[in-house]
């Protein structure tokens, strides 16, 4: 029996009821369509992309990123579609959430490129992006069923398949694109079918800030599992498996001062943790609810965190203070309220200098844009329309540069 299925079926069944919730919710929505989401950006000095929204609709037919022109206002225009040469995905029960993670397209400030999987072909995709265009596309086996996530540091690209056992494997970013690392590949130890159950699926892939470790969230196995690094890029043979302190860890994110925080879907909480060397976790704040409903996607803006509730399409708002203790910005931990062009909230982009928020919304197919507040306060400043909603799949991935 794999080391992650002793407590899988209690875990169907909390978060089957989770899904049925958000299912509620779009019954009772006005405008019924459906999406998905996940990103990551990693600051340099020689970025390539234009002030540019990236959209991947994750298509099953054949998936494609939708380009949009950020203005210096945060609002968007179309700028155009780009197919990745493959196919996207859907996890088995999935309630919103295509590929039911975070970080499934990625930008590479350092070398200019946007990093794609295509879970139902199992590849990753790699263009250049010069200003809104896309250029260069590269195709290449992601080492494993179901990539639903990536990350990036420095000149090296991990991916993490969700199918069968569950694996990460290492990539060289070049000139030419995507090269495979020999030696990296891992299992995570799973048992899943080659197309997971989304309950079951790892959640997010991340470095640390300072490279030495790649994290990797299980929700079934409610574990924050550690592989630290090695000189030579590839990962420690075993990841060091951590009990997570709250319940479903899915999303991950860090603090300027390299502190860990990780967003649990059971009961909407976030925990922070810092990452010792030696790959085991320290809670340095215990799970911090914000009384939402399904909280499974976060990301940081300066000081200020925003995180994802697709059980009741709402934007929870964070803030950190100089010693890194975390709290909400506001009372009731709604940083924006739900609207009928709005259901289904998944996951988040921040541009770079963390003025504006991007939200997608599963369930409406749109885009919104926020300016983010000197206070942490969300200012709705766009909607994008027609974005592939969820239905038997629907978009899965955001980046804002």
């Amino acid at each position: 029996m794999s080391r992650h299925t002793r407590r899988r079926s209690s875990l169907q069944v909390r978060l089957s009821v989770a899904g049925a919730g958000i299912l509620a919710v779009v019954a009772a929505a006005t405008t019924v369509n459906f999406a998905s989401a996940g990103e990551t950006h990693r600051s340099g000095s020689t970025a390539k992309a234009g002030h540019a929204v990236f959209v991947q609709g994750n298509e099953l037919v054949g998936s494609t990123i939708h380009v949009f022109e950020r203005g210096d206002d945060g609002a968007l225009s179309a700028a155009g579609r780009y197919a990745t040469g493959g196919k996207g995905g859907d996890q088995v029960d999935a309630p919103t959430d295509s590929l039911a993670s975070q970080g499934s397209l990625v930008y590479d400030d350092r070398s200019g490129s946007l990093l794609a999987v295509n879970a139902g072909s199992g590849t990753v995709t790699s263009f250049r992006v010069q200003g809104r265009k896309l250029t260069s596309r590269q195709v290449i086996s992601s080492g494993g069923d179901f990539p639903a996530s990536v990350a990036v540091s420095g000149s090296l690209a991990y991916v993490m398949n969700a199918g069968g056992k569950g694996s990460i494997q290492g990539f060289r970013i070049t000139a030419k694109g995507l090269v495979p690392l020999s030696g990296s590949h891992r299992s995570l130890g799973l048992d899943n079918k080659k197309v997971p159950l989304f309950s079951s699926s790892p959640g997010q892939v991340a470095f640390t800030p300072d490279g030495r470790a790649l994290v990797v969230t299980t929700k079934s196995a409610n574990t924050v599992e550690v592989f630290p690094m090695r000189h030579d890029g590839r990962p420690a043979h075993q990841p060091v498996v951590n009990d997570s302190a709250g319940g479903v860890p899915f999303a991950i994110t860090f603090d300027k001062g390299g502190r860990m925080l990780v967003a649990e879907a059971e009961k909407s909480t976030v925990t922070t943790y810092k990452v010792r060397a030696d790959g085991t976790l320290k809670v340095v704040q215990q799970p911090l609810a914000n009384g939402q409903n399904t909280l499974c996607w976060l990301e940081r803006a300066g000081d200020f965190f925003y995180g994802g509730n697709t059980g009741n399409s709402t934007v929870t708002g964070y803030r950190t203070d100089r010693h890194g203790k975390l709290a909400l910005t506001n009372d009731v931990g709604i940083a924006t309220p739900p609207s009928a062009m709005s259901q289904g909230v998944i996951d988040l982009a921040v541009t770079r200098d963390g003025k504006f928020l991007y939200v997608q919304n599963a369930v409406s197919g749109t885009v919104d844009g926020f300016r983010v507040g000197r206070n942490g306060s969300l200012t709705k400043i766009a909607t994008v329309t027609g974005l592939p909603a969820f239905a038997e799949s629907g978009m899965e991935g955001i980046v804002a540069v």
